[in-house]
């Protein structure tokens, strides 16, 4: 989990790089975060005033089982250097990374 969570954050952190002041100034608007130890799974999501925003939420599937799984699902948007707005939808599970998102490469099949 440590790794899969080290990941995302380079990734996300690599998309929402920005290297205008704004950046550096940003105030945190909305931050909520909810770790149920329970269900083994989490939730958190946060805005700043600089237009970048994040929520993700993690389960535990097939608990005890052989088949037992992290799901991760989450989104970020954020305004790019270009003042394009991004949004980026991605997904974590047992079969891999899997982003969605307009700005990304598209793979013809």
């Amino acid at each position: 989990m440590a790794r899969l969570t080290l990941l995302l954050g380079l990734i996300l952190a690599s998309f929402c790089a920005c290297p205008s002041n704004a950046a550096e100034t940003a105030q945190i608007l909305r931050y909520e975060n909810d770790v149920n130890l329970d269900s083994d799974g989490y939730a958190f999501s946060f805005e700043t005033s600089d237009g970048i925003s994040r929520e993700e939420r993690a389960t535990l599937k097939n608990p005890g089982t052989p088949e037992e799984a992290i799901a991760v699902q989450g989104s970020v948007t954020w305004v790019g250097p270009d003042g394009v707005h991004y949004k980026l939808n991605y997904l974590a599970d047992e079969n891999g990374f899997q982003a969605q998102g307009a700005h990304l490469p598209q793979v013809e099949h």
